[in-house]
């Protein structure tokens, strides 16, 4: 599958879908509009979506369908729609079971340090990206991307998700996208975990969606080459980060004034 994820003044890519695959129709329903749009925009798309969460606030949350099952609708998205696929791992061991599908290998940002996960998604060849811990320096960064590099494999993406801003809220400090660009490596914005507000009494993550737009205009003006946004049909009945995702009807508006906003910077 060709997909083009090297950064240009001209445009960004997107990683984009639902946070975890929930079943086949909203997982199909929600990639099958993204391509629609991104096609339209000319927008190179990966979609993503977990085949398993295993960091969740409560034991009684959705974690997923079964691995081989959501897996098997990844593949069947990759091959029907052919889309490249994008799908998080927890653990060394299931880097290559992902492997099969993926062709973005990513780290969640609480595990970018662990030095056998990155390796083992190192040695399966595939991009991988690394959200950058919530507790990390920007140029702290350079120590996980180096694990990789070093492991034999320079496909690597690094995201910034916002930091720690007490126990219950994050906040995006921009000038980070810059500072890990220079470290060589195409560099992401998460826009919608960044708007996250962890830590609820509740037990249930929160998020401020409406702030979607904003962040995401701020992350393609200070120049990141990539935004990552999780959508879904509709976030108030979805199983993981509902709270903070985009409603699906809702991605082409957004997507539309984020490419004339990238062609306004380049004509600069």
């Amino acid at each position: 599958m060709d997909f083009d994820i090297t950064p240009s003044n001209n445009s960004f890519f997107l990683i984009a879908g639902p946070c975890v695959v929930e079943n086949e129709e909203i997982t199909f329903t929600t990639a099958k509009k993204l391509k629609e749009v991104c096609e339209k925009l000319s927008i190179q798309l990966f979609f993503k979506s977990s085949y398993r969460k295993a960091n969740r606030s409560s034991i009684s949350s959705f974690t997923g369908l079964g691995d081989n099952i959501a897996l098997n609708i990844l593949a069947k998205i990759k091959s029907e729609l052919n889309l490249p696929i994008c799908t998080d791992i927890h653990t060394a061991e299931e880097a290559d079971f992902a492997a099969k599908v993926a062709d973005i290998i990513q780290i969640p940002a609480f595990l970018c340090r662990q030095t056998d996960l990155l390796i083992a998604a190192a040695k399966t060849g595939k991009f991988v990206n690394i959200k950058k811990g919530q507790f990390l320096s920007p140029e702290a960064m350079q120590f996980a991307a180096n694990k990789v590099a070093e492991a034999g494999n320079n496909n690597i993406l690094l995201t910034e998700r916002g930091s720690s801003f007490g126990y219950q809220d994050l906040i995006i400090d921009f000038r980070g996208i810059p500072k890990m660009k220079k470290l060589g490596f195409p560099v992401i914005l998460d826009v919608t975990h960044s708007l996250q507000q962890p830590n609820q009494a509740s037990g249930v993550t929160g998020g401020e969606p409406e702030m979607i737009e904003y962040m995401a205009k701020a992350g393609i003006a200070v120049g990141a080459d990539g935004l990552f946004i999780e959508t879904h049909p509709n976030p108030a009945v979805a199983k993981s980060d509902g709270a903070n995702m985009l409603k699906l009807d809702l991605i082409e508006d957004l997507l539309t004034k984020l490419v004339n906003l990238k062609k306004a910077l380049a004509l600069k």
